[in-house]
Order: C-alpha cells, then structure tokens, then sequence
C-alpha cells in the first residue's frame, strides 16, 4: 500500500483465509519487512553467510547445507535452554494470546497472533525434534523445513517486536518472545539478518555506540548542547569524557545524542547532572546503552553489553548510572547476572546527594536514572517549578522493556507528577504491565517497514487518542530511545498534534539552578508558560 492515509490503514480485515494456515503461503510484501543485512555488517563481526542478497528476489543465497545447519541449530537451542523446549510443548493453542498482539490488531493476519506466529518454528520443531511429528507428519501438527517455509518463519520473526505483550495473558506462562528471540538465532546461522539489526551491531563493535559515531563528534554534539543550555539558562554546564577516577560512568543510548526528541533529554539530564555538582564522566567508547546484539543472538549480545564494563573498569569508576532506554534496561535486568555474575571491581551504588543506597543494584552495580532522580525528589534535593511544564498535558507510555520486563513502573510516574500539573493516564488495560507496544522495538524501527510499523503502533496511537480527546493532552512521555523515535511517526500519524518526550526534558524545564537567568523558552526553544512575548 502505497502511502496510505489513516482511514485507509484503519480498515482492517479480520477474516481468516478459506484454506488452513500450512495451506495458506506467505505473501511478503514491501512496507512489511526490512532490507535485507549488508555483507560487510555481518563480516565485521564474524556472523555466518555474509553476502550480498534482497528480500524480494527468489535466491536468498544460502548455504548449500542451510537445511542441516537450522535443524541442528534447533536441537542444539532445545537441548540447551529448558524452557525454549517446553514453550514449544505445551502450548495447546487456546488462542489466549491472539487478540492481544499490536500487529495482528493492527493489521490482522493471522500469522501474527502470538500462537501462530510460534506454531510457524513449532510445526519445524515437530517434524525433526518429535516422534509423534516424525511419524505422523502434518496430522501432529508438523512439516518440512522447506525454502518457503523458512522465508515464512523469516517474515514473521522479523515482524514481532518481543514485547511479551501475548505472555502476560498466557495461562500457561509461555513467553513468546523467547521464541521469536531463538528464531531470530537460527535464522542468524543462515546470514538471513536484517539491515537494522546488523548494521548497529557492526557500528556498535567498531565504534562503541549503533549510529557509528567517532569521539570527535559525539563531543561536538555535546558542545552544541552546551552552547544551547547556556543560551536557555545562562549557565554553562562542562561534562567530562574518559575521566579516570570519576564516581560515576553515565551510560545512555546513542540515540539520545544524536536524533530529537532524544536529544533534549540528554541536554536535562546535563543540567541534573550539573546543578548536582555530580562528579561523573561520559565515556566515546562505551557509548550505547542500547544492546543491537539482543536481537541477533545470545552470544552477540554478550559481546556488545561487555564493552560497557570494560570501560568502567578502565575508567577505574565505582558505579554506573544509566539512562532512558528499553531493551538496554531488559539486558542489564534480566540477563546481565546469568552472563557475567556481579561486577565485584565496582562498588554498590550509593547515591553522592542522598546517601541513599540502590540495594536492587547489588550485583549489577547500575542505577536508572529515573532511580536515580526520583530519589532525589523525594529526599528534597530539587528545586522544581511545575509550572514551567503547564504547556503540555502529558500522558505515559510504559516501555515494553522497562515495565513488563523488569517492573518497573512507579518511578517515572513519580517524576512527571512532581514536574508538571497536567498528567493524565491512559485506560488501565493500555498501560503498566498490559502496555501496548511502539510497534518499532527489537530492531524493526527502520523506515522502509513503514506499514508494519504503522499498523503495530495503531492500539498505542488509539489509547492515545483517548486522552487527547478526553483530557486535552499533547505529549506523550515516555523512558525509552527507540519509543521516542517511533512513536514520533506512530503518533504524528494517528494521532497529528501530538509530540513525545523523554521524561529528563520535563525535569530539565521545571529544575529552578542556581545562579540561573531568567528563563523564557524550554530546550526545545519554545517560550514558556506567559513568556510568549519576551
């Protein structure tokens, strides 16, 4: 569909395809995938099969043997991981899961209701890892492993964004997103990447953050946040880079460096950071949050989380403190610990301003950020002036990763009600853990997948809408990068007028520094509340 408007994308087709879904052969389409890796991303990190090759072309160029190396990569992940084989047993296809993925309500095939989508690398698993499968073929729910049947399970793979939405209604606790992480796996032994996945990955490796940035220019940036904070403020703010000896390492995404709304939540983070007199240090190398290697493979994504404390232990730092992102904060949360086991060369994080001391911190010696400052609001360390704020009517978005995925919940909510007067929730069932998806995580956010991701950002646009038009709202906050760079097209789309922000540009707006001048405009440049004519 070429550049569809709203109307036209809103109409969507619930029913099912007259013949069954083995039947049914999958129809990719430009708008639903994203280009295909580059060869020289994967051979920089040493991934299988680098070549160059498209999606829409028959001959995906894989290797002669690429039959034996997925089924062997399967019952080599079986084996290993318990509860990858028992996710692929028990399912009994109730269909708990089915209405509950943003991309089948946003687009409805059914191939993306979570019980098919895993039923496509399920029925594969069947045919080669069961005897029942082996035996009785396609009447156990089995088949062959097939080019088409391996370009499907591509299609699909590539078309969840693992944000176990589909998990939290399974009344068996399946985690389909484990499923689709291990799909991802195999399909990465075959070289069948995507160019949003690999090419971040290779940048990361080689440069230390996903955007390639050098050293050079990532001070540069932070120079240009310097010129403007003094503009805005009168204070000029002197961040370090690569300090040895700093108390604290400041690790967020890249993102937030270099693309807005992103940006201006790394310019309040600088004036917290400055009006604290935190001694703290940035680092060129360890410059991403963000963990790319997440959505390629286990091993990759060991890989690229190790480069961060790497740098803190070189930079001889106690502790480390990090910013707004998802799938960097579901890493350092759930899989950091399995990996490496507690950073014994740092110290338990105990913050400079509060003596507070972040014992959930204990082993991994990482702090959010959002931690980091609700504390200090509640412990009266800032001075806040909310009504700087009173432009914006504001709404939250929980990021999948932060608040499905580690719980993590109260701590914004906390923040944007101490630093403005208007907030105002979306209905229950969109939010906290049943939140809604962006629709763009887990490295889908590229620009040539637009429909996809149109249509995946539709039930959050929708919650949205409910509260621009019941409330008045016009920003949508949230504590993720990749959220803020996707709900920007999602939102402007579905819902044009309204803008997102991180939670840190709210904090930077209301925090009253010392020795400040009078303040007339937000980072963003826009006159404040009843300063219009000045």
């Amino acid at each position: 569909m070429a550049n569809p408007k709203p109307e036209e994308l809103a109409r969507i087709e619930y029913k099912p395809p007259k013949t069954g879904w083995m039947d049914t052969p999958a129809e990719i389409r430009k708008g639903m995938f994203c280009h295909a890796g580059k060869s020289k991303s994967l051979e920089y990190v040493g991934l299988p099969n680098p070549r160059q090759w498209t999606v829409m072309e028959e001959d995906w160029k894989l290797p002669e043997n690429w039959q034996e190396i997925f089924i062997e990569g399967l019952r080599e992940r079986v084996n290993k991981f318990r509860s990858f084989r028992l996710f692929l047993d028990i399912c009994v296809r109730c269909g708990a899961c089915a209405d509950k993925c943003h991309f089948y309500i946003g687009g409805g095939d059914p191939k993306n209701m979570p019980v098919l989508r895993a039923e496509l690398l399920r029925s594969v698993y069947r045919k080669y890892c069961t005897t029942s499968g082996k035996i009785m073929g396609k009447i156990a729910g089995a088949r062959e492993l097939t080019v088409d049947v391996l370009k499907e399970i591509w299609y699909y793979a590539y078309q969840c964004t693992e944000c176990r939405r589909c998990s939290l209604f399974c009344p068996y606790g399946i985690d389909t997103a484990e499923i689709t992480i291990l799909a991802r796996e195999l399909l990465n032994l075959l070289g069948l990447n995507i160019d949003w996945i690999a090419g971040p990955v290779a940048n990361c490796y080689r440069t230390g953050n996903h955007l390639g940035l050098q050293p050079h220019t990532i001070k540069d940036t932070f120079d240009m946040f310097a010129d403007d904070l003094e503009t805005f403020t009168g204070i000029r703010v002197n961040p370090t880079f690569n300090r040895k000896g700093a108390e604290i390492l400041v690790v967020v995404p890249s993102g937030d460096f270099f693309a807005d709304p992103g940006t201006y939540t790394t310019m309040g983070e600088l004036l917290l950071f400055h009006e604290l007199g935190l001694d703290y240090t940035w680092s060129t190398y360890a410059s991403e949050g963000g963990d790319f290697g997440f959505f390629t493979s286990n091993e990759m994504a060991k890989r690229l989380h190790s480069k961060i404390y790497a740098e803190a232990k070189r930079l001889k730092v106690k502790w480390i403190l990090g910013g707004e992102c998802g799938h960097m904060w579901r890493v350092w949360h759930q899989y950091h610990n399995t990996w490496f086991g507690p950073m014994d060369f740092l110290e338990e994080p105990v913050s400079p301003i509060t003596g507070t001391k972040f014992e959930n911190a204990k082993s991994n010696k990482t702090v959010h950020i959002c931690e980091f400052t609700s504390d200090l609001i509640k412990n009266g360390k800032l001075n806040l002036d909310k009504s700087r704020n009173d432009d914006l009517v504001v709404t939250f978005h929980d990021s999948c990763n932060t608040s499905r995925g580690m719980g993590f919940l109260e701590e914004p909510r906390y923040i944007i009600n101490n630093v403005c007067n208007k907030f105002y929730e979306m209905p229950p069932n969109t939010i906290r853990e049943q939140t809604f998806c962006c629709g763009s995580g887990s490295g889908l956010n590229a620009s040539e997948n637009m429909e996809i991701r149109l249509r995946g950002g539709l039930p959050r646009a929708n919650a949205v809408k409910h509260v621009v038009q019941k409330y008045g709202v016009n920003m949508l906050s949230c504590i993720c990068a990749i959220d803020r760079a996707a709900l920007t097209a999602s939102v402007d789309y579905w819902v044009p007028g309204t803008r997102v922000t991180g939670v840190h540009e709210m904090v930077g707006n209301a925090l009253v520094m010392k020795g400040e001048k009078k303040r007339t405009t937000n980072l963003r440049g826009d006159p404040l509340p009843g300063m219009e004519g000045e």
